[in-house]
């Protein structure tokens, strides 16, 4: 066994000077790392496995000098062994990094935002009322398009017209003027942003029906160049399919100033100290804002709508 180790030592020492070599010329061909930097050869084979084969030969002279030609050839295919088992296993923990990030990300963006309500998608909450259950279908049209990554939107909606509606009623009584004057303004943006998700619901169904994935096939063919007016008709199915997309995320970045219209009154009353004797005067103030987002709103959907 010792005799064996020190034929190791020897073997592993000697085959340094070759590998470092070889690194300084093309560093790809002695390192794993990529990219392979010469440093990584002057690491490796000059002070790394020369370490470990002056430590295999300190304790090999335990059992006195005698190298064995096993042992020498095993030292001369340490590295040439290492190198490829080296390389998968940084290849394999890449893959696990990208893995893991690519799940997180999906996770975020599963998650969304923070404490947001979610829709049931078999029913309706109890006593809905007409936007909820708009909300609700429009959520099941998207379901039923395969547009998961949209869901979001609607519960986001949801979300912030629950959550205004609750501060609502609990800054001011129901019978009050201004609670019901609140409402209905939420309502009429709310109303306005289903308009806007309706709009997404209508052009997902239609993305639905289009084959991406056999298109790209077709096109990526070997005898696609045989068939000039398919590969042209391919193109032009391809380019409205990249049209539409890009159309879908322009109305989700228009969704976002409904949410931000929404947001400012939440806050706006949130902030009020409804024992103070303005504290009516800032509310139509905030409520003012939201009424004209509203009336900004629907005339954006009139003319989206227009012919």
């Amino acid at each position: 066994m010792f005799a064996f180790l020190q034929g190791l030592a020897y073997g592993l020492f000697l085959s340094c000077p070759i590998w470092f070599m070889v690194g300084m010329m093309n560093p790809a061909k002695a390192v794993p790392t990529d990219p392979p930097r010469r440093w990584h050869v002057i690491a490796r084979y000059w002070f790394a496995f020369p370490a470990l084969a002056f430590l295999l030969w300190l304790t090999s002279l335990w059992g006195g000098f005698g190298p064995s030609l096993w042992g020498w050839l095993a030292g001369l295919a340490v590295i040439p062994a290492s190198l490829p088992l080296e390389r998968y296993w940084l290849k394999w923990r890449r893959q696990r990094a990208q893995l893991h990030k690519a799940r997180s990300t999906q996770t975020r963006a599963a998650a969304g935002e923070s404490a947001l309500l979610r829709l049931d998608g078999a029913r309706p909450p109890e006593h809905a009322d007409a936007v909820v259950q708009s909300l609700w279908q429009t959520r099941r049209r998207l379901l039923a398009a395969g547009r998961k990554d949209l869901i979001t939107q609607v519960d986001r909606v949801y979300t912030r017209k629950a959550r205004l509606t609750d501060l609502l009623g609990r800054r001011f009584n129901p019978g009050e003027l201004t609670y019901e004057r609140g409402r209905s303004l939420v309502g009429e943006v709310c109303n306005a942003a289903v308009d806007h998700l309706n709009g997404l619901a209508a052009r997902a169904e239609g993305l639905a029906g289009m084959d991406v994935a056999y298109v790209r096939r077709r096109l990526a063919a070997a005898d696609i160049d045989e068939h000039p007016e398919e590969r042209k008709a391919l193109q032009a199915r391809l380019d409205l399919i990249a049209g539409e997309e890009a159309a879908l995320r322009a109305d989700v970045a228009g969704l976002e100033s409904m949410l931000t219209a929404l947001d400012d009154a939440t806050l706006a009353i949130s902030r009020l100290d409804t024992d103070r004797p303005t504290a009516s005067v800032e509310a139509g103030r905030a409520l003012d804002d939201l009424r004209r987002f509203a009336e900004r709103s629907a005339q954006y959907s009139h003319d989206r709508t227009a012919p």
